[in-house]
């Protein structure tokens, strides 16, 4: 039996990698911060090892004997006085040195999709860094990087919740959200696979105009959907920094780039947004 260690296994993708190598009949170690509250989870049969990427001391011996390293680890919202550069980037090059000296032969990194367009955005940069060193390591490595979460799509539903959906631009920008279960699959299959890059997406591709018009048809309200100059989108990820705090313009900052380009991946999965919409309804 293989073993794949799992960074960021607590967190939305990271469960579902632990069921799909735990369904592909790998042993899975699980690196958690805390195993007393990770076993609340349902991990399934996964090993839990306590370790803290942040802190390398914590991770010696813990990679040992494994095939495999896949990482998920980053800040969605920072916190506990962490930075981007402290968990995006350096954590997870803990991560890459420990597996290299503990021999690991492969190792695959969940990035985002369509970074080199979003250059100086804080959370972004952190991530390119790490994969243009894992890339340059001599360690077999895959990136997936995914073009967002059906998770990240609730902000639609909400404000059409709310009464209106507010769009920058004319709305025509697309993307394809993925599950995560779809994503995991996915992972899965570019490590298999040994491909170095692969960006993926969900089976359905929409327009920021679309997913408004099916967040209302899905609560059953009247369209208002609002157009907002795209200048000012371009001015508050200028301004932002400078009048909110970290924790709160770092995500606007990321949220806002993604925002102003295509996030397409290509297609995969059988998970579908409208579904996902009516489970939160």
């Amino acid at each position: 039996m293989k073993t794949v260690v799992i960074a960021g296994a607590t967190g939305y993708l990271g469960r579902h990698l632990v069921w799909r190598y735990l369904e592909e009949e790998w042993h899975v170690r699980a690196l958690v911060r805390d195993a007393t509250r990770a076993a609340r989870l349902d991990l399934g049969r996964a090993e839990l090892v306590e370790a803290q990427a942040t802190k390398p001391q914590t991770l010696k011996g813990v990679l040992d004997g494994a095939d495999l390293v896949i990482s998920s680890l980053g800040i969605t919202r920072q916190r506990d006085g962490l930075t981007y550069q402290d968990v995006d980037y350096q954590a997870n090059a803990n991560l890459l040195e420990e597996a290299l000296a503990a021999g690991v032969p492969q190792f695959g990194y969940i990035h985002v999709i369509g970074a080199k367009l979003m250059k100086g955005v804080p959370l972004v940069d952190a991530k390119q860094a790490f994969v243009d060193r894992l890339q340059t390591a001599p360690i077999r490595s895959t990136v997936v990087a995914p073009s967002g979460f059906f998770s990240d799509m609730k902000d639609f539903l909400e404000m059409a919740r709310a009464g209106r959906v507010w769009l920058f631009g004319d709305g025509y920008l697309k993307l394809n959200p993925i599950h995560g279960e779809d994503l995991a699959a996915a992972v899965f299959n570019a490590v298999e696979a040994e491909q170095p890059f692969f960006e993926v997406g969900g089976p359905d591709i929409f327009t920021h105009e679309e997913l408004a018009q099916l967040a209302f048809a899905v609560i059953g309200k009247p369209q208002k959907i609002a157009h907002l100059p795209d200048g000012l989108r371009r001015f508050l990820i200028k301004i932002l920094p400078w009048v909110t705090p970290a924790h709160i313009h770092g995500p606007a900052k990321f949220f806002l780039s993604a925002m102003g380009s295509n996030m397409v991946g290509q297609p995969m999965g059988t998970h579908h947004l409208k579904s996902y919409f009516e489970e939160l309804t």
